[in-house]
């Protein structure tokens, strides 16, 4: 009984913050570890406990940040790349 209040918890909780991740203020990493560290507390409280919810979270929230963040750096190459290309383009004379 006591798993299926903290399962029931974690599933509520990551609805929620769901929602919050969708925001266009929230970098990849944040939401990565906020989805991660909410499965991972979700699927330890269901394999462990308490205990178990514990530590998937956190190993869940390391887990997605670390996922966030390389999408990251990857937007930022591709944001610099595309801003270089620009600005190589010869100007059109009107």
């Amino acid at each position: 009984m006591k798993n299926l209040r903290i399962l029931t918890f974690a599933l509520m909780s990551a609805f929620l913050l769901g929602g919050c991740a969708g925001s266009d203020n929230w970098s990849s990493k944040k939401k990565g570890a906020v989805i991660g560290g909410t499965a991972g507390a979700a699927t330890g409280a269901a394999v462990g406990g308490t205990s178990g919810a514990v530590i998937g979270g956190a190993a869940g929230a390391v887990g997605g940040g670390a996922i966030g963040r390389k999408k990251d750096k990857k937007k930022k190459r591709e944001r610099e790349r595309n801003q270089e290309y620009q600005q190589n383009q010869p100007q059109d004379e009107r």
